[in-house]
């Protein structure tokens, strides 16, 4: 019978990569889950309830499998057992070394970031489930910064027009940020590269502002692609209007592997009024926003830039149980039913993600 342990996650990070409730489940297909004390504190998980939930709270021992959230360190990987299997995010096209050491030690590394984006891996895309927490807290946040309310009210005084929220990127953060600041009451614009993105913002109730006249390069796994300059010129003088008018920008747009393109420039900025918000999403990929310094809250020209590295872990209770329930998906899909664990190497996902086994380094990630 397989072993899984969940380490407390170091440094700032809050969520954990197992819940009590995707410990039982995994506990009921026979896979033992070793828990380290203090793993869910800071989700709001006590060690008690992994005990009652059939985990062992203790240390790593020769477990067979580690799920974790942070980039391994070097000296974690030394302390694997040889052979064993690694989920966590890695990526792998930046970080050679990472992937040196693990294919030493003969580490089948499962690379939570390059899961597919197909029907069958939905369940298992940590990206997306994270990025939708992301997108709603982006506009919690903008909200709680602003100068004003988000909806339209109708008072004896007079009428309070609603705020207007222009969001960049209509992917999963972008469309829950969206759907988000609608329920809210604002006003929303959206835009971004893919066509086929047009009706889905729709759909929430933003207002689509289209790129005419140039063609947009096409992305592959769902993902957009980095635009062109002719692209980003068009894309920087549509936008300028939307942002000029704007109390609040989100912005979402990633190309998978490669600095964050610049979006809001500082003249969009200098444009906006003062007590505006901007919500940069990447931040941890150097920003859309070119005035974002990433881990700071910072003013410029009286807009606040926010710039947190990584939203879902400022709600780490809803962020760990959604990445747990991926996590829990990914492992039950490796059980046998005597609980035995083993990676189906001719699996579509599984041949996506697993960037080094038997000693080798394989798969790149997701598509750069």
């Amino acid at each position: 019978m397989a072993v899984l342990f969940i380490p407390r996650e170091p440094g700032d990070e809050t969520r954990v990569a197992a819940t009590p409730d995707s410990v039982a489940a995994l506990r009921k297909r026979g896979l033992q889950v070793t828990v380290e004390p203090g793993a869910g504190l800071r989700a709001g998980y006590r060690d008690e309830e992994y005990s009652a939930a059939g985990a062992t709270v203790g240390a790593q021992g020769d477990a067979d499998v580690r799920a974790q959230i942070h980039l391994p360190a070097l000296e974690e990987i030394g302390a694997l057992r040889e052979g064993s299997s690694l989920l966590s995010f890695l990526w792998a096209p930046e970080n050679p070394p990472i992937l040196s050491a693990l294919a030493a030690r003969r580490i089948s590394a499962f690379s939570l970031d390059g899961i597919p984006r197909t029907t069958r891996a939905q369940a298992m895309d940590v990206l997306s489930s994270q990025a939708s927490i992301a997108g709603y807290r982006a506009v919690i946040a903008a909200a709680a910064r602003l100068p004003r309310i988000l909806p339209l009210m109708m008072t004896p005084a007079g009428t309070i027009r609603p705020a207007r929220f222009v969001v960049v990127g209509v992917g999963v953060a972008g469309l829950q940020a969206i759907a988000t600041a609608r329920r809210l009451g604002a006003v929303v614009e959206a835009t971004d590269p893919r066509p086929e993105t047009k009706e889905q913002a729709a759909s929430l109730g933003a207002r689509f502002l289209e790129v005419k006249g140039v063609e947009a390069r096409k992305g592959e796994g769902g993902y957009a692609a980095e635009q062109g300059d002719e692209y980003r010129r068009a894309q920087a003088a549509l936008l300028a209007e939307a942002f000029a008018r704007a109390d609040a920008i989100v912005t979402t747009a990633l190309v998978p592997y490669r600095r964050a393109p610049i979006t809001v420039t500082a003249d969009h900025v200098r444009s906006m009024r003062p007590g505006s918000v901007v919500v940069d999403l990447a931040a941890s990929r150097g920003g859309n926003c070119e005035l974002t310094e990433p881990g700071k809250a910072v003013e410029r020209q009286g807009v606040w830039i926010l710039g947190e590295e990584e939203w879902a872990r400022t709600v780490p209770a809803h962020a760990s149980d959604m990445l747990a329930r991926n996590v829990q998906h990914i492992l039950l899909d490796a059980l046998d039913r005597e609980g035995a664990f083993a990676w189906r190497l001719d699996d579509e996902i599984v041949a996506a993600a697993l960037v080094t086994h038997g000693g080798e380094i394989r798969a790149p990630g997701r598509p750069r």
